[in-house]
């Protein structure tokens, strides 16, 4: 969420600097610049900066889902879970919590491409599928 604020504080950052210097070019010529070249040097560097961060936050955990269950017929509550958290790739980890009544046992199975080692549970498959909005 942080990267996602510091994204939209950039794009306005640059739209407010870009609107101050057309302002003042619009007093000599109403034509604003068309291509990158004629862009300030600040400018074009925070569209740089801009897209170094759309890449960099494709690597980040950011689709998440949780999918809550009985885990045993004679327990109610929804009290087990499994959580998927993955990034752009469909790559990350799902993180699972069995709750009985005696102990709880919590598990992690690591994703790729959306694909796990291990065998999945359907709960398992059902979170990493809405992580992915699919389900």
């Amino acid at each position: 969420m942080g990267v996602f604020a510091l994204l939209v504080s950039l794009i306005a950052l640059g739209l407010a600097g870009s609107s101050v210097v057309y302002a003042r070019a619009g007093r000599a010529s109403r034509a604003r610049p068309t291509t990158a070249d004629a862009l300030p040097e600040d400018v074009q560097g925070l569209r740089e900066e801009v897209a170094a961060l759309r890449l960099d936050s494709g690597d980040a955990l950011r689709h998440v889902a949780m999918v809550r269950y009985d885990a045993f017929g004679d327990m109610g509550g929804k009290l087990s879970w499994s959580l998927a958290l993955l990034d752009d790739h469909a790559n990350g980890v799902v993180v699972t919590s069995i709750h009985g009544r005696s102990d709880g046992r919590t598990y992690a199975k690591s994703i790729s491409d959306g694909h796990c080692e291990q065998p999945l549970s359907p709960e398992e498959s059902d979170a990493i599928g809405h992580a992915r909005g699919k389900a």
